[in-house]
């Protein structure tokens, strides 16, 4: 008899035996699915990085922790800029601080404490020195605390300040007097 040619194969049994065989291996978890609906704080940390990546930030830690860095007094009045490395190193970088204008010179003062809890959250030593920028522009507030009461004046200061006769110039330099008795010391980060 001569010889048939074979039949071509079935296309349904194809199939069904290409999904046996990828039903006995394991299978991982399917995709995320890209249509559905996600929360905005899981699309805010992919954008985010990008963006601080761009803006020398590699970690987000010291943007989100900044509060706890300079402290409450300090972040009102300046934010971090950019963090930059010298060349093919990833520590002892440049931490560039935009400050109010009158807040630079605190800032000068307390730098080796803002160093320190940088290096501290950030985990290495990430920051060897600190650069303060003028920002334009006034910072995000956050509520001012209401002030406890002042300490009472010293005997020798109230009766100086009764000798000045502008009423607007004894308020001013009686806050002044009231504002370095509770304060001292030089400057902290609290």
């Amino acid at each position: 008899m001569p010889e048939t040619p074979p039949k071509p194969a079935n296309k349904p049994r194809a199939k069904a035996a290409e999904s046996a065989l990828s039903a006995a291996k394991p299978r991982s978890a399917p995709p995320a699915r890209a249509n559905r609906a996600r929360a905005i704080a899981d699309l805010v940390s992919d954008v985010g990085g990008q963006a601080f990546k761009r803006f020398g930030f590699t970690q987000r830690a010291l943007v989100d922790r900044w509060t706890e860095i300079v402290g409450e007094q300090y972040a009102r009045h300046c934010r971090p800029l950019r963090l930059k490395f010298p060349v093919g190193k990833k520590e002892g970088g440049t931490l560039a601080i935009a400050a109010t204008g009158a807040l630079a010179p605190m800032l000068r003062h307390v730098e080796p404490q803002i160093i320190e809890r940088a290096n501290r959250i950030l985990g290495y030593g990430a920051v060897a020195r600190i650069v303060l920028e003028q920002a334009a522009g006034a910072m995000t507030a956050a509520p001012q605390p209401l002030p406890g009461p002042a300490p009472p004046l010293a005997d020798a200061t109230r009766s100086t300040l009764r000798d000045i006769a502008d009423p607007e110039l004894r308020a001013t330099l009686q806050s002044l007097a009231e504002a370095l008795a509770q304060s001292s010391g030089p400057p902290k980060i609290r």
